[in-house]
């Protein structure tokens, strides 16, 4: 079995780790309620999408 010859270090340990923080999801306003939405999705609050109705929204 493979062992390692030297303890890993903090900061090599760290480096590694460096690109496994999370991302801030980005936001964009819903253009008919003006609501905040994931973009590309249907807003939740009132459920348009590229100006026409996909779901039943929250809000009627």
């Amino acid at each position: 079995m493979a062992v390692p010859k030297r303890k890993t270090s903090k900061s090599r340990k760290r480096k590694r780790r460096s690109h496994h923080a999370l991302e801030v999801k980005s936001l964009t306003l819903c253009p008919k309620c003006g609501s905040p939405m994931m973009p590309h999705r249907a807003c939740p609050e009132c459920g348009y999408y590229k100006g026409r109705q996909v779901i039943q929204g929250n809000q009627e």
